[in-house]
């Protein structure tokens, strides 16, 4: 696979550095290089890029608001890369779903290595958008398999469900705790985009902050439950489906 890539920084230096990695790069190819987020958002209209090695401080529109830009194309819009020489920019980045994040100055390995992940996260997202919905009786079948992906950090984290004892809420983030794994995933997502995804046999919201594994409930009682050490308490607006759930344990 070939990633299309286009380079953003007003520093010709750092935009020449960066053009000559992904020349060298045999899975990038450089379809323009601007320095400035306006010529290349102008630039963006006319060509399908699916990556973008973008620098954060430069005038008039800075690389955050671009990628707040291109935010708004939803699935089609290209994956970022920040290049910048100010950390203090790394949580916003990870806020606006950039895919890594490189401090100047950078030597290729580390380019490469950014390169290599952005390469997998595409091949990924295409390998799950061209996938043939299973009839359902072999979904049953293969339900122990399945997983999900979580952007951590700046990479994509197989998480297979089983593994899920339960999910909190946090504002604009979720923990999730895995079983013989002791400090739980964070993840910049919602528990309500989490409750979407997850197969609703197997998980239940039972509290605004909480999602839990069914399977790895060991007791209950009619407002709480316990998943090994951790009880949680089940909120006044899931206690209807909660209570349907626990006749069942009667």
């Amino acid at each position: 696979m070939i990633l299309n890539c286009i380079a953003v920084d007003d520093e010709p230096l750092a935009l020449g550095l960066v053009c000559a990695f992904i020349e060298q790069t045999p899975f990038l190819k450089l379809t323009g290089r601007y320095s400035s987020a306006v010529e290349a958002l102008v630039g963006l209209q006319d060509q399908k890029v699916d990556l973008i090695f973008l620098d954060i401080q430069m005038p008039n529109l800075n690389g955050i608001e671009l990628a707040r830009v291109l935010d708004s194309r939803g699935a089609n819009k290209p994956r970022i890369i920040f290049t910048t020489a100010y950390n203090q920019f790394a949580l916003e980045g990870y806020k606006v779903d950039a895919l890594d994040y490189l401090l100047k100055p950078f030597n290729y390995e580390e380019f490469l290595h950014a390169a290599n992940k952005a390469l997998t996260y595409v091949e990924l997202l295409q390998r799950s958008t061209n996938v043939t919905p299973a009839p359902a009786a072999a979904a049953e079948h293969r339900i122990e398999d399945d997983y999900l992906f979580l952007k951590i950090e700046y990479q994509l984290v197989r998480i297979a469900l089983k593994d899920i004892l339960y999910i909190e809420g946090l504002k604009d983030y979720v923990k999730v705790y895995l079983q013989d794994i002791e400090k739980p995933l964070l993840s910049l997502t919602s528990l309500k985009a989490l409750e979407e995804k997850l197969p609703a046999k197997r998980f239940m919201r039972v509290h605004r902050s909480f999602i839990v594994s069914l399977d790895k409930i060991n007791s209950i009682t009619r407002n709480a439950l316990q998943i090994g050490k951790v009880n949680i308490t089940v909120g006044d607006q899931y206690k209807e489906a909660f209570g349907v759930f626990l006749s069942k344990w009667v």
